[in-house]
């Protein structure tokens, strides 16, 4: 039989928008349904939103320091009223925008709920379609720890619609939702504090950026409380007190949870099209991106690999191109270039110290310094520190990171030269931008230490 449309994309974010896109552009009949609001997490509740905020964040500091330049600047206090518009305003032009690019592009979107009626067979709003090929993008939702009272604390989307700024906040989680979230509350003012059960923030970032982003965080007035976990929210009049591992106890208004995101697979009929998937887990795929019915793919955050916007849009873009694009491609995985938005800002590629030294031997280059603003500025916590992991054998850089401002701009470049193999020679050849910090990373001459299997021998 017929179908209703060629493809049947469920999600209107940054991975669904751009493969329906693209194929309708090839050709294809296509229909996107987003039950929330077109361009998903990173548009409404993500990446747009919190980063205006970063940059409101850092402007209070920035005055700060202009008196040692010579300007006589008064910081008078923040509206948060006043950012809380301009934000909202960005954000709803940019939602707009998903929505016609899919009109431009010939695609049927339904303002709708989808849900599996069979394999090929979705209900969109209490109506009923088919679909040749379906891609499940619906991306990931917050989570709340199972602790009691966990009702009482905040998620992060609740940053984005909050009427003003807690004077006191506690944030839970060690993870770059976690952090951000505690440098945009303490640079607008607020008291912060930072509860993770790790010794360090960030798991999963490289050690030497994990030590130098605690140092920067307790800098600028965060508390931080490492290793232990918050045991219960409780209301005490008019502000909440949380519990805590150690047995001490944190009063503040307003408490974020900033512990983690899930696949958002709830209530999508999985079992109907003939998908066993775990709640909370993310949708198996192979290389090709199909689930284990062959016609239904899932993209984006809600297979759990690499979540981050621009990879969810390659991947989106590629299936498209291969479906319906007669071009057959991937997306790689490797090298994904990304950014914590923390103050001040990290950014990385490629493999951790660790994670390359598993594999073989190392030399590893690593510098910290004072950025020439802030010899003169005086702020504490502002530190720069550069980081390559060199393979000893073949010098490619396997590694690079950074803590450190422009640190997001800076490595967008790098992140070229590790994908296409760059050597450390090739590195060094570079001739250095002149007076800047990015040029640390092309005149690192002096090896700090060898790592790896090699390195345990000697």
């Amino acid at each position: 039989m017929p179908y209703d449309f060629d493809l049947f994309v469920i999600g209107g974010g940054s991975a669904g928008v751009r493969c329906g896109r693209i194929a309708a552009g090839h050709g294809a009949r296509v229909a996107v349904a987003e039950e929330r609001f077109w361009g998903g997490t990173c548009v409404n509740v993500g990446c747009v939103p919190k980063k205006i905020m970063v940059n409101a964040a850092e402007y209070g500091g920035w005055a700060q320091e202009a008196a040692a330049f010579g300007w006589d600047m008064t910081v008078a206090g923040h509206d948060w009223a006043k950012l809380a518009a301009a934000r909202d305003a960005e954000v709803t032009r940019l939602s707009g925008i998903y929505g016609k690019l899919l009109a431009g592009a010939g695609v049927t979107s339904f303002d709708a709920r989808a849900t599996f009626v069979d394999p090929h067979t979705i209900d969109v709003g209490g109506k009923r379609v088919t679909a040749e090929r379906i891609v499940i993008a619906v991306g990931g939702t917050p989570t709340r720890l199972p602790i009691p009272g966990a009702e009482l604390g905040l998620i992060s989307d609740d940053l984005f619609t909050l009427q003003a700024l807690p004077k006191r906040a506690i944030v839970i989680g060690g993870g770059y939702i976690a952090v951000e979230f505690a440098c945009i509350l303490r640079g607008l003012g607020a008291e912060v504090d930072l509860i993770y059960r790790a010794p360090l923030p960030l798991r999963g970032f490289d050690e030497d950026v994990r030590a130098a982003a605690a140092e920067a965080l307790a800098a600028q007035g965060i508390r931080l409380n490492p290793d232990v976990a918050p045991t219960r929210i409780a209301k005490v009049g008019d502000h909440l007190m949380v519990s805590k591992s150690d047995n001490f106890m944190r009063e503040a208004d307003a408490v974020f949870f900033c512990t983690g995101r899930e696949p958002n697979t709830a209530g999508l009929g999985l079992d109907k099209a003939g998908l066993d998937v775990r709640p909370g887990t993310g949708i198996p795929v192979d290389d090709e991106h199909r689930t284990a019915v062959p016609h239904i793919y899932a993209i984006g955050d809600v297979i759990d690999r690499v979540n981050l916007t621009p990879m969810a849009t390659a991947v989106g873009h590629a299936l498209a191109d291969t479906l319906f694009g007669k071009n057959p491609r991937k997306a790689s995985y490797e090298n994904v270039p990304t950014a914590v938005f923390m103050s001040p800002p990290i950014a990385t590629v490629g493999l951790t110290e660790a994670e390359a030294a598993a594999r073989g031997p190392v030399d590893v280059y690593v510098t910290r310094f004072t950025p020439m603003r802030h010899t003169i500025s005086k702020r504490e916590g502002r530190r720069t520190l550069m980081k390559l992991v060199v393979c000893q054998s073949t010098q490619k850089i396997l590694g690079a990171h950074m803590l450190g401002e422009d640190s997001a701009e800076i490595m967008q470049g790098i992140g070229i030269a590790v994908g296409m193999g760059a050597t450390k020679q090739d590195f060094d050849r570079t001739i250095g931008i002149h007076p800047t910090a990015a040029e640390e990373f092309v005149t690192l001459r002096t090896r700090t230490r060898v790592a790896g299997v090699q390195a345990a021998a000697q």
